[in-house]
């Protein structure tokens, strides 16, 4: 019988700083029964993910056990995404959620994030200098 070992995640692929953290929440949001999702683009024009899990959903192995799904539901669906994008999940505080219910909420929560970011209303608006 093999062992699941599953693919770390590098530090370039991961939101560390409390900055980076707090510029995604400021971003566009999605969020359904499962799962709120804050996206931004970034400059590095690399995937980025950061979990933010709070300790309402319990003690320290419980909180765990969700940062490990939800960062395994973002490996599942990482290459789907566009390049140049912070996302930060945060769980809903709900028992029953599990892999499944992760990567369908990550898969759909984020295609609406990136059309949201795509459309010309969200395109930053560049003025030039007047001379």
């Amino acid at each position: 019988m093999s062992e699941f070992k599953p693919l770390l995640l590098s530090q370039e692929q991961r939101i560390r700083s409390g900055g980076d953290f707090r510029r995604c929440y400021n971003g566009v949001r999605a969020g359904d029964d499962h799962l709120l999702v804050f996206v931004v683009r970034n400059e590095n024009k690399c995937r980025r993910v950061g979990v933010s899990v709070s300790k309402k959903h319990g003690n320290a192995v419980k909180r765990n056990r969700k940062k490990r799904l939800l960062r395994e539901a973002y490996r599942g669906l990482q290459h789907d995404l566009p390049q140049g994008l912070d996302l930060v999940l945060v769980p809903r505080q709900r028992a029953d959620s599990g892999l499944e219910e992760f990567r369908s909420s990550l898969r759909r929560l984020t295609r609406k994030l990136v059309r949201r970011l795509e459309s010309p209303r969200m395109r930053p608006v560049r003025t030039e200098p007047s001379s």
